[in-house]
């Protein structure tokens, strides 16, 4: 496998499991090599287990433009999204100089602000009501 363009951009773990996904499910393309569907099922096996398995293009867009209140990189913004904090100090570890950038109720308002676009709620609802 060969980088064609380094940086060309950023993809968040939803993307890529669903690229991988594809390329798994893909009949007409032969893995060939042995190393790459390794690696494609470990990979997938890993993301399934993370935030991004409940996450979907809709939840994604509702994210970012909920994200451009605060003043936040690219990076961290897509960080976020990965990981899904659900405390202050995991704020603080992604968030480069949160301490001066963010105040406690922006922290507070950044975790409700992610619970209520990427958290579990919805599913818990649908799965007692379901």
């Amino acid at each position: 496998m060969e980088v064609l363009k380094d940086c060309a951009a950023y993809l968040s773990n939803y993307e890529v499991l669903n690229i991988l996904q594809s390329i798994k499910s893909n009949k007409k393309q032969k893995m060939t090599q042995n190393q790459l569907a390794t690696i494609t099922y470990q990979t997938i096996r890993y993301l399934e287990d993370t935030p991004c398995k409940r996450q979907n293009p809709e939840k994604i867009k509702k994210f970012l433009q909920a994200m451009e209140s605060f003043n936040l990189t690219k990076c961290e913004k897509l960080t976020l999204l990965n990981v899904c904090p659900k405390t202050a100090l995991e704020i603080q570890l992604i968030i480069e100089d949160s301490e001066d950038r963010l105040s406690n109720e922006e922290v507070d308002s950044l975790l409700e602000t992610i619970q209520n676009c990427l958290g579990e709620q919805e599913e818990e609802q649908e799965a007692e009501t379901g």
